[in-house]
């Protein structure tokens, strides 16, 4: 005789002794790893899991014996994901006798009718059919609509009709329905006994992110520099005191099916003398973030947890002129027309850009992994306050790296830029442009402007002629670096001569 068991966690048996460990990652899905006692028969036995999320990928299921790999098998194992609803009860009713409530509408008398189930119309909870793939979902989705087959069929009094008379009313549950997405598993074992086992599997409904808040202040650029980590838990299942990690890096993942598939030495010091960092190393070629303790990450709870904190981080402010405006008429031309259409790239952007750089570096006060996120940067103002100047995004940045935030257009800076001359030889394959940058600037102070121009009409270039020296930052892009005086205006001209 087959014996049932109910998995059930294990009770805390003290601070340190974690049973319960997530990695979340930063694309919604986590792994979640437990430590769980069986008690199991010699042979075959039934075990029942219900405290599992709702949104596990039951293929990802691994189950170990912590003493013997070997220990115990799992010869089956089934998956019901489908919430209990009242479409699902219909379902599991067709073919019966419900009775139904209903409510006169002249006297609000509630009066009881027998109606038996033709049709329940019921189709299963998206998750339960959206693993098989977009075209299913799709027709799962129309079949659901009332005009499908997903409006009820009840026979009242020898007769027919479509939809519920009333409010349906069923029978006392059986014991073993499924009230949450539940694992039934069929193990074998040639030791009887207790087993300490690590169960984990994958599960979606989970994500993290980084925010950062910069703040600098009222006079010069250097800012100080707090991280958050914000954990959302939308799994369906509470976790109490789990430790957590938090991987970062693009992790490959399979793509669904769809229509178009077949993120100073005193300082050091200081910061050990503070108990309870999120510390990092690197892991594979992603970097893992661990909290300092454990933590209880509730159902439906967004949770946030500080985990770098610089002060004093030196940066750059750097206004950049980008006067090449793409244009969209030109989406999809071939590298002939470019090469010798004049008008090509001739459009004009004003703005210019104004940029924060810094390092992320231990000199800098930083010098640690960070992961993707957004930064939203403040000013303290005359009476001390903290004024939002921009918000930007970086990417996942190692260490000893340089970032830049985009803190918007500058107000008193803009830039002008036009073709001035362009010669065409076909038959000697040559091309020669002129162009004219202007840079006005209406601050009180000088200031440095970086004007880039990107050599976009052939690989092969020269300039023969500048007005300045410029810098190559790549092989199509130059960066000229005028100082403007406080209301003045720099002119930079220059000709690129492209051969190919």
């Amino acid at each position: 005789m087959k014996a049932m068991i109910l998995l059930a966690a294990l009770l805390w048996a003290g601070p340190v002794m974690a049973q319960t460990q997530l990695t979340i990652y930063n694309r919604n899905f986590a792994t979640v790893k437990e430590t769980r006692t069986l008690d199991l028969k010699k042979g075959e036995n039934e075990v029942r899991v219900s405290d599992i999320t709702a949104h596990l990928e039951p293929d990802s299921v691994i189950l170990r014996d912590l003493k013997k790999a070997d220990a115990i098998r799992i010869l089956e194992q089934n998956y019901e994901s489908d919430p209990l609803s009242e479409g699902l009860l219909l379902r599991k009713s067709e073919g019966k006798v419900l009775d139904f409530e209903i409510t006169l509408p002249q006297t609000g008398e509630k009066k009881i009718v027998k109606g038996k189930i033709l049709r329940s119309g019921y189709v299963p909870h998206t998750s339960a059919f959206r693993r098989y793939g977009q075209e299913y979902t799709l027709r799962q989705q129309v079949y659901s609509q009332p005009q499908g087959g997903g409006q009820p069929i009840v026979e009242v009094d020898g007769k027919i009709q479509f939809g519920l008379p009333g409010k349906a009313i069923f029978d006392a549950l059986d014991p073993k329905a499924f009230l949450k997405p539940t694992l039934l598993w069929r193990l074998w074992t040639e030791t009887g006994g207790k087993h300490e086992v690590e169960f984990s599997y994958l599960t979606g409904g989970m994500r993290w992110e980084a925010t950062y808040n910069a703040v600098a202040p009222e006079k010069g650029d250097k800012f100080d520099l707090v991280g958050w980590i914000t954990l959302e838990n939308m799994s369906g299942k509470d976790f109490e005191q789990a430790k957590v990690k938090l991987m970062a890096g693009d992790v490959a993942r399979a793509r669904p099916e769809g229509p178009g598939v077949a993120r100073a030495a005193l300082a050091e010091e200081a910061r050990a003398a503070v108990p309870g960092e999120v510390t990092q190393r690197a892991f594979e070629e992603y970097h893992l973030y661990t909290l300092p303790r454990p933590t209880t990450v509730l159902d439906r709870e967004i949770k946030q947890v500080e985990f770098v904190r610089a002060t004093g981080v030196p940066a750059k402010r750097l206004y950049v002129y980008d006067g090449f405006q793409w244009d969209q008429r030109w989406r999809g031309w071939d590298a002939d027309s470019i090469r010798t259409r004049p008008e090509y790239g001739t459009q004009s952007n004003r703005k210019v850009w104004v940029m924060l750089e810094f390092q992320n570096a231990e000199k800098a006060r930083l010098g640690m992994p960070l992961p993707q996120g957004k930064v939203k940067l403040y000013r303290r103002d005359l009476d001390g306050r903290n004024e939002f100047i921009g918000e930007d995004s970086i990417a996942h940045t190692p260490k000893d790296e340089t970032l830049r935030l985009y803190l918007g257009n500058a107000f008193d800076i803009v830039g002008e830029r036009r073709q001035t001359d362009f010669r065409l030889d076909k038959s000697k394959r040559w091309a020669s442009e002129s162009f004219e940058i202007k840079v006005r600037n209406h601050k009180k102070e000088a200031v440095e402007v970086r004007v880039v121009e990107h050599l976009y009409r052939w690989i092969q270039w020269d300039i023969p002629q500048k007005s300045m020296e410029f810098h190559k930052t790549d092989a199509r892009t130059v960066e000229f670096r005028p100082t403007v005086a406080p209301g003045g205006e720099a002119v930079i001209t220059y000709t690129v001569h492209y051969s190919w």
